[in-house]
């Protein structure tokens, strides 16, 4: 994305002077953010800088004690992750939460099972397991996922990168407005860590905004259009990978350098 168009579209997301407290220690201290349409913005920071914290307030696992939250411009409260998630705010963490013993499909349906229609559906509960077997397979497919060959296949038996990419895949299903990854290859190799950045590109080209947590600056710079740099429980500056390096990018983030 062109940095000059976040100058004249309104964000998808925006924070404005989020605070949130834990006892006497401050997870955040008024701050601000902006998702743009058809971008990622990376969110980088030292332990405790409060990366955290933001997103879990941008995806209602947490509720700001003061500020503003807005979604297309109008003012949103989250008081739990299943309102983030009813406005198309869909985050996958770190730990990603997907039930080992079903299979692919059933994960990406996971708490949104379809039933069948008719009688079955109304009276006998009964699941359209087809269908949701084909839609996934359909959602699987634009997004370029060429490892997951059968819906069928039980996700304990997937690569760890297999298994990121249905939880990616069930997040740009459902995740009508933003898709937040936390930490989407901390646990990788480089071969799966390179699919999943490819993930990452696709929902951008997509039209769907992405925010990205990460600790890894080659990868960070090679895929995020801004990088949102939290310092203290404050965001220090808001860079590019055109205007800044990534050694510059950490001096930030570390109070090494001041922001310009």
């Amino acid at each position: 994305m062109n940095a000059d168009a976040t100058t004249t579209r309104r964000p998808v997301i925006q924070a404005k002077g989020l605070v949130k407290t834990f006892g006497r220690v401050v997870g955040l201290d008024g701050v601000d953010l902006e998702l743009y349409p058809g971008e990622v913005l990376a969110i980088i920071g030292d332990n405790g800088a409060g990366k955290s914290t933001l997103v879990k307030c941008l995806s209602g696992a947490y509720t700001p004690d003061s500020g503003e939250l807005l979604l297309d411009g109008q003012p949103m409260t989250f008081h739990r992750p299943q309102d983030a998630r009813a406005a198309g705010i869909e985050t996958v963490y770190q730990s990603l939460a997907v039930s080992p013993a079903l299979d692919i499909a059933s994960n990406l349906y996971l708490g949104r099972e379809e039933r069948r229609a008719g009688i079955l559906g109304s009276v006998f509960r009964m699941l359209d397991k087809k269908g949701m077997r084909a839609r996934s397979k359909e959602q699987v497919l634009s997004l370029g996922i060429t490892t997951l060959q059968s819906m069928t296949q039980s996700v304990e038996t997937l690569s760890g990168g297999q298994r990121q990419a249905v939880a990616v895949a069930r997040a740009a299903a459902f995740g009508s407005k933003v898709v937040i990854l936390d930490e989407p290859t901390a646990a990788l190799g480089v071969r799966e860590s390179n699919q999943v950045l490819q993930l990452v590109r696709d929902l951008r080209d997509r039209g769907l905004p992405v925010i990205l947590i990460s600790h890894n600056m080659p990868q960070v710079f090679e895929v995020a259009d801004r990088i949102h740099i939290q310092r203290l429980g404050k965001r220090a500056a808001v860079v590019t990978p055109a205007t800044h390096t990534p050694n510059e990018a950490v001096a930030i983030m570390t109070g090494a350098l001041s922001a310009v």
